[in-house]
């Protein structure tokens, strides 16, 4: 579509390039959609007359703001909008930041080009005359400069969701927020969880998308923002001083997002051998880094000294229900919530493996069954808790030698805090080995028997019992001591009145 920028001069001849598309251009970027404003009488018009030249789909997105979306086959996308006001000066104005708030005549010379990765099309505007681009506020200097700056004082007020939005326009462009905006953003931060659940949703995903999340959040605590968001992250502040330090436990869960991070951008050193099949597992990385800010959520709630010591006694499974309300606030998809919720639920049980010297075939099928779909995101997660315990700087060495077998719990001990972070690492790269070598085996073994058997052999009626029976099979299938069907029916024979029982 070489000729797309002559096919929206014909369209759109009234219309201004707005919005992100044009401060990417300025930038030399590729932009993800175009986005066009004019006077509220010429949107429909105009959308459904570059919807025929394209020959695309138009349709009205919100009726109020005057907004028409034209949608391509192709993945391209173009956002038509009306002025707010009754021209384009009156329009910038109201928009968020400065880099934001420019404009670009569609009839003044412009070139488009697109390129396509997978679905997606991305848009670049090049060629344009510098001198025809309305600049209000002085956005072509902050975009040289490399700052994000309110376009003016009310801006948060008036839409609450720009709080988010100036961390996640500084984290994608790798901007930094200007010092009285970013005081601005102290003074509202309060409003932050004001915006419907869904919008909030999607700045927090493309923050948690970006590859420096954890700094990220770090400035959104400075600012009141993530608090205001997460008010039970506040309370990990001052909860567990004595044991991780200044900032307790929310000092932990920082380093939990940070060492994610760096987990999902290294698995081939962490996992040299599992790497490629995990990366099945780590495509939507923002599910990751929310599991990780919110795994502790419950700690402040649960904790209790006993006997001189601060335990946390059921936090995992509070925090899953803790965690829920506040997805489901932020309208996550039920399966995301379910799959964070797991995570977050069952973040203990590798550790209580580890405690075992010996872990069975029998434990690690309960282990997978139990966590189904969660099971490799939660050991993900897991990596990220243990390696928060140790020196940033330890952890490469660590990643070398966690690849050898499970060391013996003596050995862990002798080595202190390290040792034991490097014993439960040894058994995370156990467990991938078990699950991604003998997947069938600890996930879907093939059934020897069904029920009609066991009810045959053991002249017994349908009901719960029947399952159960046959999952006592399954698990001395697991460990090998049953292998074929009369295997199975000799075992039920031979433990009916303890099967039964």
């Amino acid at each position: 579509m070489s000729n797309l920028d002559k096919i929206i001069k014909e369209s759109v001849p009234d219309g201004y390039y707005v919005g992100g598309a044009l401060r990417d251009a300025l930038m030399r970027r590729y932009s993800g959609d175009i986005d066009l404003a004019m006077p509220r009488e010429k949107v429909k018009p105009c959308a459904l007359k570059l919807a025929s030249k394209l020959k695309a789909t138009a349709f009205e997105m919100d009726k109020e703001f005057g907004v028409w979306r034209v949608s391509a086959k192709n993945g391209l996308q173009i956002d038509l909008c009306a002025f707010v006001g009754q021209e384009i000066k009156t329009d910038l104005k109201r928009r968020d930041f400065t880099v934001n708030a420019l404009a670009y005549p569609v009839n003044s010379p412009i070139k488009i080009s697109l390129k396509k990765e997978g679905k997606k099309i991305f848009i670049k505007l090049s060629s344009l005359k510098k001198d025809g681009i309305i600049d209000l506020n002085g956005g072509i200097a902050d975009i040289k400069n490399k700052v994000v700056r309110a376009n003016g004082p009310k801006i948060f007020q008036e839409d609450p969701l720009r709080l988010l939005r100036a961390f996640r326009t500084a984290c994608e462009l790798n901007f930094k927020i200007e010092d009285k905006t970013f005081s601005l953003i102290k003074k509202y931060s309060a409003l932050a969880f004001k915006p419907a659940g869904e919008r909030i949703q999607e700045e927090l995903r493309r923050i948690f998308i970006a590859p420096n999340t954890a700094a990220v959040l770090r400035k959104m605590d400075e600012s009141g923002v993530l608090c205001s968001l997460i008010p039970e992250l506040a309370k990990q502040k001052s909860c567990a001083l004595c044991y991780y330090g200044d900032g307790g436990v929310f000092t932990h869960t920082m380093k939990v997002v940070e060492r994610i991070e760096f987990l999902l951008n290294n698995l081939k050193r962490a996992f040299p051998k599992y790497h490629t099949k995990l990366k099945a597992y780590a495509r939507d990385i923002s599910l990751y880094k929310m599991a990780a800010l919110l795994h502790d959520i419950a700690k402040p709630a649960t904790a209790k000294e006993i006997n001189g010591r601060l335990r946390f006694f059921h936090h995992e499974e509070r925090g899953s229900e803790m965690a829920e309300k506040l997805l489901k606030k932020l309208k996550f998809s039920s399966d995301n919530q379910k799959l964070i919720c797991k995570m977050i639920y069952y973040h203990l049980r590798p550790s209580n493996l580890a405690s075992n010297e010996i872990v069975t075939d029998k434990g690690i099928y309960k282990f997978f069954k139990e966590l189904g779909q969660a099971g490799i995101p939660m050991l993900l997660l897991c990596w990220a808790d243990y390696t928060s315990y140790v020196n940033p700087r330890q952890i490469p060495t660590l990643m070398k030698k966690s690849v050898l077998p499970v060391m013996t719990m003596e050995e862990a001990k002798k080595k202190e805090n390290v040792g034991k972070t490097l014993r439960h690492m040894q058994m995370l790269n156990f467990l991938f080995g078990k699950y991604f070598n003998e997947e069938k085996r600890f996930t879907a073994p093939v059934r020897l028997i069904d029920g009609r058997d066991i009810m045959k052999t053991l002249k017994i009626a349908p009901g719960p019992k029947v399952g159960e029976i046959m999952e006592q099979v399954i698990l001395e299938q697991v460990e090998g001591k049953i292998k074929t069907k009369e295997d199975a029916l000799r075992f039920i024979l031979e433990n009916k009145s303890r099967l039964l029982g």
